[in-house]
């Protein structure tokens, strides 16, 4: 009997890899191009509509896209997608009003990141309340400096851990009004503490952290080069995986 592997065979599978790869691509860039024109999340009818790829193909590609961590599909609705970082569609304490988008940001680093990603929207509002006391606040973030403000941002989860549950960690990233604030928040949840972020601190992680993200061929950090990233702008300890 013949084989059936041979030189035939093997230009089939790799062509069909590339055919996954670029599938896996226009998925992954209609994703996010939709949700920065449109603050929410695609369909898989829109994404088919994007991309010119058939339904079935977006589907394995949005699966991939999860697989790999450059989005997040709902456990409960695999055509929904929950988190394509630093966009949301659901809400996790904040709102961010560009000048013709609304978005819910993903945690206080994804909404501090959104004017620094889309170059449509140099400028946004990022509002929310603090979770201790229930105090709206509100800032003006752009590309030039980080805002003014006292607030000081809280991450329970360490950067090791986020991905054990991407929505957990994502909606325990938040703006408290003091350090006063976290304490009274920690003391009343039983929750042990996390990290503290002044604004300056929290602008210069989101400035950097998503550049490239909108083109095509993107790659996410890996984890040497997202510690010497968490270096640069200023964090430290094992918190962030870096040295105390």
């Amino acid at each position: 009997m013949a084989g059936t592997g041979g030189p035939a065979n093997d230009a089939a599978a790799t062509d069909g890899a590339a055919a996954d790869g670029a599938a896996t691509e226009d998925v992954r860039l209609a994703v996010y191009r939709h949700f920065a024109e449109t603050g929410d999340a695609p369909s898989p009818a829109d994404l088919v509509t994007r991309t010119g790829w058939s339904a079935a193909v977006v589907r394995a590609a949005l699966e991939r896209l999860h697989d790999r961590r450059d989005l997040v599909l709902d456990p409960g609705d695999r055509d929904r997608v929950v988190l394509a970082h630093p966009f949301a569609s659901v809400p996790l304490g904040f709102s961010v009003m560009g000048a013709r988008t609304l978005w819910w940001g993903g945690c206080a680093w994804d909404s501090f990141a959104i004017p620094h990603l889309l170059d449509a929207e140099p400028e946004v509002l990022v509002a929310t309340r603090c979770p201790a006391c229930a105090a709206p606040h509100a800032w003006s973030v752009d590309r030039r400096a980080p805002p003014d403000g006292d607030q000081v941002a809280h991450f329970l989860i360490p950067t090791a851990r986020i991905w054990d549950d991407v929505v957990h960690a994502c909606s325990h990233q938040r703006l408290f009004c003091s350090t006063h604030c976290v304490d009274a928040w920690l003391a009343a949840t039983g929750r042990p503490r996390g990290y503290v972020l002044d604004l300056p601190t929290l602008w210069r992680l989101a400035s950097g952290w998503y550049v490239g993200r909108m083109d095509r061929g993107y790659v996410r950090r890996g984890p040497v080069a997202a510690a010497a990233y968490f270096a640069e702008v200023g964090l430290r300890g094992p918190f962030w995986g870096l040295p105390a």
